[in-house]
């Protein structure tokens, strides 16, 4: 059965995930912002997505660019959790692999750290 919460309960725990980011990385993420987002409309079970240039693939020509953008998917990740203890874990989870590819760690790596 999915776990119900508000969107402020969810925005929360991403808030609280981001605070666990280690300093020296916290202070390595360049230009990006990370948005709670119900789901993706073209991949609806996807938890979360990064849009962006990896801080590894960027050159000068990425000067004066959009921020990047990490989305965590609120309604999918719910429907795969049974408890609230469940969807912290999983929004930890998500949010570090995410961050994960801002910093250019493919799935497999992130996968073998435990942020899969």
């Amino acid at each position: 059965m999915p776990v119900e919460m508000s969107q402020a309960r969810f925005e929360e725990l991403v808030a609280d995930a981001l605070d666990q980011v280690p300093a020296e990385f916290a202070a390595a993420m360049d230009n990006v912002v990370v948005l709670v987002e119900e789901f993706n409309e073209e991949a609806p079970d996807i938890l979360g997505l990064y849009h962006g240039i990896a801080l590894t693939e960027r050159t000068s020509h990425y000067s004066g660019a959009l921020p990047d953008r990490i989305s965590i998917y609120r309604e999918p990740i719910l429907d795969i959790c049974d408890t609230e203890d469940d969807v912290v874990e999983e929004v930890l989870i998500t949010v570090m692999h995410e961050l994960g590819h801002h910093f250019g760690i493919d799935d497999e790596r992130l996968h073998e750290l435990g942020w899969g």
